[in-house]
Protein backbone atom coordinates (compact mmCIF):
# COMPACT_ATOMS: atom_id res chain seq x y z
CA UNK A 1 0.00 0.00 0.00
CA UNK A 2 1.25 3.55 -0.51
CA UNK A 3 2.00 5.98 1.62
CA UNK A 4 -0.98 8.20 0.11
CA UNK A 5 -3.43 5.30 0.26
CA UNK A 6 -2.38 4.88 3.90
CA UNK A 7 -3.27 8.04 4.61
CA UNK A 8 -6.30 7.96 2.56
CA UNK A 9 -7.39 4.53 4.75
CA UNK A 10 -6.35 6.66 8.12
CA UNK A 11 -8.58 9.77 7.40
CA UNK A 12 -11.85 7.00 6.74
CA UNK A 13 -12.36 7.72 10.22
CA UNK A 14 -11.48 10.93 12.70
CA UNK A 15 -7.94 10.13 14.15
CA UNK A 16 -9.16 11.60 17.41
CA UNK A 17 -13.27 11.19 18.11
CA UNK A 18 -14.41 14.69 19.21
CA UNK A 19 -17.81 14.28 18.92
CA UNK A 20 -17.95 11.68 21.08
CA UNK A 21 -15.20 13.02 23.54
CA UNK A 22 -17.59 16.07 23.64
CA UNK A 23 -20.23 14.70 24.24
CA UNK A 24 -19.59 13.28 27.36
CA UNK A 25 -17.54 15.88 28.54
CA UNK A 26 -19.76 16.96 31.97
CA UNK A 27 -19.01 13.82 32.71
CA UNK A 28 -15.07 13.43 32.05
CA UNK A 29 -14.87 17.27 34.01
CA UNK A 30 -16.84 15.57 37.13
CA UNK A 31 -14.40 12.33 37.60
CA UNK A 32 -11.56 14.67 37.10
CA UNK A 33 -12.32 16.89 39.63
CA UNK A 34 -14.01 13.95 41.67
CA UNK A 35 -10.97 11.67 41.24
CA UNK A 36 -8.74 10.31 43.81
CA UNK A 37 -6.02 10.37 45.07
CA UNK A 38 -5.76 13.03 42.63
CA UNK A 39 -7.18 14.49 39.42
CA UNK A 40 -6.85 11.83 36.36
CA UNK A 41 -9.57 10.19 34.13
CA UNK A 42 -9.62 6.82 32.69
CA UNK A 43 -10.95 6.16 28.80
CA UNK A 44 -12.28 3.52 27.56
CA UNK A 45 -12.12 2.55 23.45
CA UNK A 46 -10.17 5.93 23.56
CA UNK A 47 -9.46 5.63 19.50
CA UNK A 48 -11.47 4.36 16.39
CA UNK A 49 -10.78 0.15 15.85
CA UNK A 50 -9.39 1.15 12.44
CA UNK A 51 -7.20 3.49 14.00
CA UNK A 52 -6.08 1.43 16.92
CA UNK A 53 -5.50 -1.96 15.42
CA UNK A 54 -2.95 0.11 12.94
CA UNK A 55 -1.34 1.71 15.29
CA UNK A 56 -0.66 -2.41 17.17
CA UNK A 57 0.56 -2.96 13.82
CA UNK A 58 2.80 -0.41 13.32
CA UNK A 59 4.35 -0.66 16.93
CA UNK A 60 8.38 -1.28 16.43
CA UNK A 61 8.99 -4.99 17.48
CA UNK A 62 11.41 -4.88 20.58
CA UNK A 63 14.43 -6.44 19.09
CA UNK A 64 13.88 -3.50 16.57
CA UNK A 65 17.45 -1.78 18.10
CA UNK A 66 15.52 1.16 17.65
CA UNK A 67 14.66 1.42 21.45
CA UNK A 68 16.20 3.98 24.57
CA UNK A 69 17.41 1.69 26.86
CA UNK A 70 15.74 3.32 30.55
CA UNK A 71 17.25 0.01 32.61
CA UNK A 72 18.22 1.10 35.91
CA UNK A 73 17.05 -0.18 39.60
CA UNK A 74 13.65 2.38 39.55
CA UNK A 75 12.57 1.02 36.25
CA UNK A 76 12.58 -1.53 32.95
CA UNK A 77 11.59 -0.55 30.29
CA UNK A 78 12.42 0.83 26.43
CA UNK A 79 11.29 3.91 25.18
CA UNK A 80 11.45 5.90 21.10
CA UNK A 81 10.93 9.12 20.92
CA UNK A 82 12.08 10.08 17.35
CA UNK A 83 9.22 10.73 15.64
CA UNK A 84 10.35 10.12 12.29
CA UNK A 85 10.47 6.68 12.83
CA UNK A 86 7.00 6.56 13.83
CA UNK A 87 4.52 4.61 11.40
CA UNK A 88 2.07 6.74 9.71
CA UNK A 89 -0.89 6.09 11.93
CA UNK A 90 1.38 6.33 15.49
CA UNK A 91 2.75 9.34 13.89
CA UNK A 92 -0.46 11.02 12.99
CA UNK A 93 -2.07 9.66 16.35
CA UNK A 94 0.90 12.08 18.14
CA UNK A 95 0.50 14.64 15.70
CA UNK A 96 -3.06 15.11 16.29
CA UNK A 97 -2.67 14.04 19.91
CA UNK A 98 0.03 17.01 19.97
CA UNK A 99 -2.66 19.41 18.08
CA UNK A 100 -4.45 23.22 19.31
CA UNK A 101 -7.73 21.04 18.92
CA UNK A 102 -6.77 18.12 21.45
CA UNK A 103 -5.06 20.41 23.36
CA UNK A 104 -8.49 22.60 23.37
CA UNK A 105 -9.95 19.93 24.63
CA UNK A 106 -8.00 19.00 27.54
CA UNK A 107 -8.17 22.88 28.71
CA UNK A 108 -12.36 22.26 28.91
CA UNK A 109 -11.68 18.85 31.15
CA UNK A 110 -8.96 19.76 33.14
CA UNK A 111 -9.35 23.55 33.24
CA UNK A 112 -5.88 23.77 32.62
CA UNK A 113 -5.40 26.93 30.39
CA UNK A 114 -2.19 27.51 27.77
CA UNK A 115 -1.48 23.90 27.87
CA UNK A 116 2.03 23.31 25.40
CA UNK A 117 2.97 19.78 23.76
CA UNK A 118 6.21 18.58 23.70
CA UNK A 119 7.91 17.82 19.90
CA UNK A 120 11.07 16.39 21.22
CA UNK A 121 8.44 13.52 23.11
CA UNK A 122 11.60 13.85 25.89
CA UNK A 123 10.85 10.65 27.99
CA UNK A 124 7.84 10.07 26.49
CA UNK A 125 6.62 8.48 22.75
CA UNK A 126 6.07 4.71 22.55
CA UNK A 127 7.19 2.42 25.42
CA UNK A 128 7.38 -0.97 25.73
CA UNK A 129 8.47 -3.25 28.66
CA UNK A 130 8.98 -7.12 28.52
CA UNK A 131 8.36 -9.89 31.29
CA UNK A 132 10.30 -8.86 34.00
CA UNK A 133 9.59 -5.19 33.14
CA UNK A 134 8.74 -2.73 36.10
CA UNK A 135 8.52 1.01 36.76
CA UNK A 136 8.85 1.96 40.79
CA UNK A 137 6.27 4.75 42.17
CA UNK A 138 7.29 8.10 41.39
CA UNK A 139 5.83 11.57 40.98
CA UNK A 140 7.33 12.77 37.34
CA UNK A 141 9.97 15.26 36.75
CA UNK A 142 8.88 18.94 37.36
CA UNK A 143 9.63 20.70 34.72
CA UNK A 144 10.76 20.30 30.57
CA UNK A 145 14.48 19.18 30.73
CA UNK A 146 15.18 21.34 28.13
CA UNK A 147 12.79 24.31 29.03
CA UNK A 148 12.91 25.95 32.57
CA UNK A 149 10.13 27.97 32.22
CA UNK A 150 8.16 24.83 31.21
CA UNK A 151 6.00 23.31 34.26
CA UNK A 152 4.69 20.30 33.37
CA UNK A 153 1.01 19.69 33.79
CA UNK A 154 -0.42 16.59 32.69
CA UNK A 155 0.46 13.22 31.41
CA UNK A 156 -1.53 10.97 28.45
CA UNK A 157 -1.20 7.43 28.09
CA UNK A 158 -2.63 5.31 25.65
CA UNK A 159 -2.76 1.51 26.06
CA UNK A 160 -1.91 -1.01 22.79
CA UNK A 161 -2.09 -4.67 24.98
CA UNK A 162 -4.91 -6.65 23.38
CA UNK A 163 -5.40 -9.55 25.05
CA UNK A 164 -4.20 -8.51 28.56
CA UNK A 165 -4.44 -10.25 31.40
CA UNK A 166 -4.66 -9.77 35.10
CA UNK A 167 -2.16 -12.26 36.02
CA UNK A 168 0.35 -10.33 34.13
CA UNK A 169 0.42 -7.74 35.94
CA UNK A 170 1.70 -4.04 34.76
CA UNK A 171 -1.40 -2.46 36.24
CA UNK A 172 -0.57 1.30 36.70
CA UNK A 173 -1.19 2.16 40.25
CA UNK A 174 -2.13 5.45 41.26
CA UNK A 175 -0.56 6.55 45.49
CA UNK A 176 -1.91 9.00 47.86
CA UNK A 177 0.16 12.29 48.13
CA UNK A 178 1.92 10.74 51.52
CA UNK A 179 2.48 7.22 49.40
CA UNK A 180 0.71 5.32 52.37
CA UNK A 181 -1.23 3.29 49.95
CA UNK A 182 -2.15 2.48 46.76
CA UNK A 183 -5.66 4.26 45.98
CA UNK A 184 -6.54 2.94 42.32
CA UNK A 185 -5.51 0.35 40.03
CA UNK A 186 -5.70 0.71 36.30
CA UNK A 187 -5.24 -2.05 33.44
CA UNK A 188 -3.45 -1.66 30.71
CA UNK A 189 -6.03 -2.49 28.32
CA UNK A 190 -6.31 -2.14 24.42
CA UNK A 191 -7.43 0.81 23.55
CA UNK A 192 -7.87 2.45 26.88
CA UNK A 193 -6.16 6.29 27.96
CA UNK A 194 -5.32 7.58 30.92
CA UNK A 195 -5.01 11.50 31.50
CA UNK A 196 -3.79 12.32 34.95
CA UNK A 197 -2.30 15.62 36.37
CA UNK A 198 1.43 15.75 37.50
CA UNK A 199 2.13 17.66 40.04
CA UNK A 200 5.28 17.02 43.22
CA UNK A 201 3.28 14.49 44.35
CA UNK A 202 1.32 12.73 41.90
CA UNK A 203 2.95 9.25 42.54
CA UNK A 204 2.21 6.50 40.32
CA UNK A 205 4.30 3.70 38.65
CA UNK A 206 3.77 -0.06 38.25
CA UNK A 207 6.59 -1.37 40.44
CA UNK A 208 5.92 -5.22 40.59
CA UNK A 209 7.96 -6.87 37.92
CA UNK A 210 5.62 -8.51 35.13
CA UNK A 211 4.44 -12.13 34.36
CA UNK A 212 3.71 -11.93 31.37
CA UNK A 213 4.68 -14.87 29.07
CA UNK A 214 7.53 -14.50 26.89
CA UNK A 215 7.12 -12.44 23.61
CA UNK A 216 4.11 -10.65 25.05
CA UNK A 217 5.00 -6.95 25.64
CA UNK A 218 3.62 -4.40 27.91
CA UNK A 219 2.84 -1.33 24.88
CA UNK A 220 1.78 2.28 25.06
CA UNK A 221 2.02 6.04 23.91
CA UNK A 222 2.94 8.55 26.65
CA UNK A 223 2.07 11.61 25.79
CA UNK A 224 2.99 15.16 28.13
CA UNK A 225 1.85 18.60 28.42
CA UNK A 226 3.10 22.01 30.01
CA UNK A 227 2.35 25.19 30.97
CA UNK A 228 4.59 28.40 30.70
CA UNK A 229 5.50 29.69 33.97
CA UNK A 230 7.74 32.91 35.03
CA UNK A 231 8.75 30.98 37.89
CA UNK A 232 9.06 26.94 38.60
CA UNK A 233 10.14 23.78 41.09
CA UNK A 234 12.78 22.30 39.04
CA UNK A 235 12.84 18.78 40.80
CA UNK A 236 13.85 15.49 38.77
CA UNK A 237 11.77 12.38 39.10
CA UNK A 238 10.80 11.37 42.65
CA UNK A 239 11.17 7.95 43.14
CA UNK A 240 9.63 6.62 46.53
CA UNK A 241 9.55 3.12 48.33
CA UNK A 242 6.16 1.52 49.77
CA UNK A 243 5.94 0.80 53.28
CA UNK A 244 7.53 -2.12 54.38
CA UNK A 245 10.18 -2.34 51.32
CA UNK A 246 12.89 -2.20 54.23
CA UNK A 247 15.95 -2.48 52.27
CA UNK A 248 14.95 -2.35 48.57
CA UNK A 249 13.46 1.25 49.52
CA UNK A 250 17.19 2.01 50.30
CA UNK A 251 17.97 0.72 46.61
CA UNK A 252 15.34 3.17 45.32
CA UNK A 253 16.49 6.10 47.12
CA UNK A 254 20.23 5.22 45.92
CA UNK A 255 19.53 5.15 42.32
CA UNK A 256 17.28 8.04 42.45
CA UNK A 257 19.82 10.38 43.87
CA UNK A 258 22.39 9.00 41.48
CA UNK A 259 19.62 10.14 38.38
CA UNK A 260 19.13 13.24 40.16
CA UNK A 261 23.03 14.32 39.43
CA UNK A 262 22.36 12.62 36.03
CA UNK A 263 19.39 14.97 35.35
CA UNK A 264 21.30 18.32 36.56
CA UNK A 265 24.24 17.11 34.05
CA UNK A 266 21.77 16.12 31.61
CA UNK A 267 19.73 20.35 31.82
CA UNK A 268 23.02 21.50 31.98
CA UNK A 269 24.51 20.10 28.84
CA UNK A 270 21.60 19.73 26.89
CA UNK A 271 21.98 15.82 26.47
CA UNK A 272 18.78 13.47 25.50
CA UNK A 273 17.50 10.58 26.76
CA UNK A 274 19.66 8.62 23.87
CA UNK A 275 22.92 9.26 25.76
CA UNK A 276 21.65 8.51 29.19
CA UNK A 277 20.55 5.28 27.54
CA UNK A 278 23.84 4.41 26.60
CA UNK A 279 24.93 5.17 30.43
CA UNK A 280 22.47 3.62 31.61
CA UNK A 281 23.13 0.51 29.63
CA UNK A 282 26.87 0.69 30.57
CA UNK A 283 25.50 0.64 34.62
CA UNK A 284 23.43 -2.45 34.59
CA UNK A 285 25.89 -4.08 32.56
CA UNK A 286 23.51 -5.01 30.36
CA UNK A 287 23.83 -6.17 26.80
CA UNK A 288 20.78 -6.10 24.05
Amino acid sequence: MSDQQTRAVIHAEPVVPYDSLYARLGTLRAEWTLADPYPHVVMENFLGADVIQRMLGEFPDIRSGEWIHYVHYNERKFGQTQRERFGPTIGEVVDELNSPRFRDFLRDMTGIEGLLHDETLEGGGLHQSERGGFLNVHADFTVHPHRRDWRRRLNLLLYLNPGWEESYGGYLELWDTEMRECRRKIGPVFNRCVIFSTDPTSFHGHPDPMTCPPGVTRKSLALYYFTQEAETMVRSTEYRARPGEGVRGLGIYLDKMALRFYDRTKRALGLDDRFASGLLRLLSGRRR
